[in-house]
């Protein structure tokens, strides 16, 4: 049977039950990949940053018209890497930096978790470069690498701050920012290069189209998250949103719902919505007109049951 066949035969009742746990899932992942669509995709958003793989510095603080992430903070310049790690690992390199300054490397992954961090309070202010390796890849560290994260997804980002203290302070923020590096490891090591991923359309996303076609974007950004490593307890869990449609790289068949199944589905949504909110209020985020909820994070496991955590960092 097919994904639309499967889901046209599954009971109202048990697809709206199935539908609230799948929206609850997907929400935050759908989130980032509308941020990660402005900053690294969409050529013509005023909030584009840069091409894959290669690093965006800003060297001002942000303003209100910073809009694709809500709340940054305001005394830390940014800097942005998206990774695409389906080929090989991509690596990170900070500069010594004054025990004075705080600086900061977040890594996060396509289910919006913060894998790894480095920088003042982790690793400290000397010099580093970091490697981060997606799913597919099983090798060991090389020589000149401090240390290894291992990704779950193809793809993630890295945010970047770095402390600015006055406003005549910017200069030396810049020069800093000018010592961060950002390239693959087959650079980095100074070898060929693997043969290049497939290329990817990339839908495009609002808020609006978001909140009309939840399930698809999901499908799609499934196929980038393999349920392997800590992720591999969430196998039963996507078997059972696969009998409403919810299945890595398929189209969502809404076009094979009963009118029964289409109120499930949209009353499923009405629910998770303010189910979701609520386990993100529930742990002080501060409910926002973008998208939903506070996007700021904490480290995070994948005990079975426990994706709600994804509601309560977001």
């Amino acid at each position: 049977m097919t994904t639309g066949d499967v889901a046209a035969a599954t009971a109202p009742k048990e697809m709206a039950a199935m539908a609230e746990e799948a929206f609850i899932y997907g929400f935050p992942m759908v989130m980032n990949y509308g941020v990660w669509f402005e900053y690294f995709i969409d050529k013509a958003s005023p909030q584009y940053k840069a091409p894959f793989n290669q690093i965006y510095n800003t060297a001002r603080v942000y303003t209100p018209q910073d809009t694709s992430i809500v709340t940054p903070n305001s005394d830390t310049p940014y800097s942005f890497v998206g990774m695409d790690l389906r080929t090989e690992p991509f690596v990170l390199c900070n500069p010594e930096i004054g025990k004075e300054r705080y600086f900061s490397f977040q890594f996060i992954d396509w289910y919006t978790a913060n894998f790894a961090y480095t920088g003042t309070r982790t690793t400290g202010n000397g010099p580093g470069c970091f490697m981060v390796a997606g799913p597919s890849w099983n090798g060991e560290k090389p020589p000149g690498i401090t240390k290894l994260f291992r990704c779950e997804t193809d793809f993630a980002w890295a945010i970047i701050r770095t402390q600015l203290f006055d406003p005549a302070d910017i200069e030396n923020v810049k020069n800093i920012q000018a010592g961060y590096r950002a390239e693959p490891l087959s650079k980095f090591l100074n070898k060929p290069a693997p043969a290049s991923a497939p290329e990817i359309n990339w839908p495009k996303i609002d808020k609006q189209m978001a909140g009309e076609d939840p399930f698809g974007y999901l499908n799609f950004l499934l196929q980038f998250c393999p349920p392997t490593g800590t992720a591999a307890v969430e196998v039963p869990l996507r078997a059972g949103f696969a009998k409403i449609g919810v299945e890595a790289g398929k189209p969502f068949p809404a076009d094979k719902l009963t009118p029964d199944q289409n109120v499930s589905l949209e009353g499923a949504i009405r629910s998770g919505l303010p189910r979701y909110c609520r386990e993100a209020s529930s742990s002080g985020s501060a409910l926002r007109g973008c998208w939903c909820c506070n996007p700021t994070s904490s480290l995070w496991t994948r005990p079975p049951q426990h994706w709600m955590r994804r509601a309560r960092s977001r």
